[in-house]
């Protein structure tokens, strides 16, 4: 499985949460909602899956890597598509 495309939907500034995702899969399978965190303790980003609420008050995710050799390729994957995006706001913005 392929990584074919990766849009930076939305960018945001000052919270933890800093942009939401979609990932799109062998030109055939899209994955919408994905967020990259920042955590201010770590001082890293990090990527978050889809979830949803459950009953019990837990979030859930929807979809998620099976392995952690996926789950690598596609953090990386993410996390760069986010950094480029951002050279290119702070380009603009200059």
């Amino acid at each position: 499985m392929q990584i074919t495309d990766i849009k930076i939907r939305k960018l945001f500034d000052n919270d933890p949460l800093r942009a939401i995702v979609s990932v799109t899969f062998d030109d055939a399978l899209a994955v919408h909602d994905i967020k990259i965190i920042h955590t201010s303790a770590s001082g890293r980003h990090f990527v978050v899956m889809p979830s949803r609420k459950g009953a019990d008050g837990a979030f859930h995710d929807i979809v998620h890597p099976i392995n952690s050799a996926f789950r690598e390729q596609l953090e990386g994957a993410v996390l760069e598509a986010y950094h480029v995006k951002l050279a290119v706001e702070q380009e603009v913005e200059a």
